[in-house]
């Protein structure tokens, strides 16, 4: 990884897109820092699109679309894409799996789930489990814990000896039936909603992430960026941003936004 201070000028000016993690990315100790709201405000105000790709559930993704600094959502891990329209009249959703296939996976997730909660006792459901539409999280490190590592590492794999798709984020191992991931859903995205493809487009979209679920995304993007806490994952990482903050999560962040804004001229006050 290489300082965002290396990133060349032209390509920040360049960009189109931003993409972002949510938790750990944009947020510090669990809670969104008021300089990354507006940071985010003021990307959209230069005309740089911003969209929050996340593991968080369908009823926290309803509210980001509706109420942040956002041209779209991506959640639970790549099942969906939300996006509302600029005056917050009309609420777009997308899905990868019809309703009847989500329905018909929902008990056996449920079954795996509880199976491998009874393996990792101190673990527990994720608080926003009840507004998740398809996939299960299970909490580490928000409100339990937080629990090593290497425990939460031993639920992802616990899952996938049942065949079932998981992945960890900073603070939640998420589970899922199908193979998908973030960039699955983001590819629909970007296509569906923007017009723009990953690798026609590469050049003008950025990733901003901080954990091991964020790997396709960095490798998907050359633009790619992690705030300084990616580095407690990165002998997990399969593949690892290109560049990297000085300052953990939300300050993170904010350093970026500031680089690509003075890169266009703009005052970062």
């Amino acid at each position: 990884m290489r300082p965002i201070a290396d990133m060349e000028r032209a390509a920040l000016a360049g960009l189109a897109l931003v993409l972002t993690d949510v938790d750990g990315t944009l947020t510090h100790d669990g809670r969104l820092w008021p300089p990354v709201f507006t940071a985010m405000a003021r990307l959209r105000a230069a005309g740089i699109r911003v969209a929050a790709v996340t593991g968080r559930s369908a009823g926290w993704c309803d509210h980001l679309a509706r109420q942040w600094p956002v041209d779209g959502v991506v959640g639970e891990g790549g099942a969906f894409w939300f996006a509302c329209d600029a005056d917050g009249s009309r609420m777009a959703q997308r899905f990868l799996q019809p309703a009847s296939e989500r329905a018909a996976n929902a008990a056996r997730l449920s079954a795996v789930a509880a199976a491998v909660l009874a393996r990792f006792p101190k673990a527990r459901p994720a608080s926003d489990q009840p507004y998740r539409l398809v996939d299960y999280a299970i909490d580490y490190s928000e409100d339990v814990g937080p629990l090593p590592v290497a425990e939460a590492v031993a639920m992802v794999e616990a899952f996938k000896a049942a065949q079932v798709s998981a992945a960890m984020s900073g603070s939640h191992v998420n589970a899922w039936i199908g193979t998908f991931d973030k960039l699955t859903m983001t590819r629909a995205l970007l296509q569906q909603r923007f017009g723009l493809e990953v690798e026609r487009d590469n050049e003008r979209i950025a990733y901003i992430g901080d954990s091991l679920n964020d790997a396709p995304m960095f490798a998907a993007f050359g633009l790619s960026v992690g705030v300084a806490n990616v580095r407690r994952f990165l002998d997990r990482l399969p593949a690892a941003p290109a560049y990297v903050t000085t300052a953990e999560g939300g300050a993170g962040f904010v350093e970026f936004a500031e680089a690509v804004l003075a890169a266009r001229g703009l005052s970062t006050a």
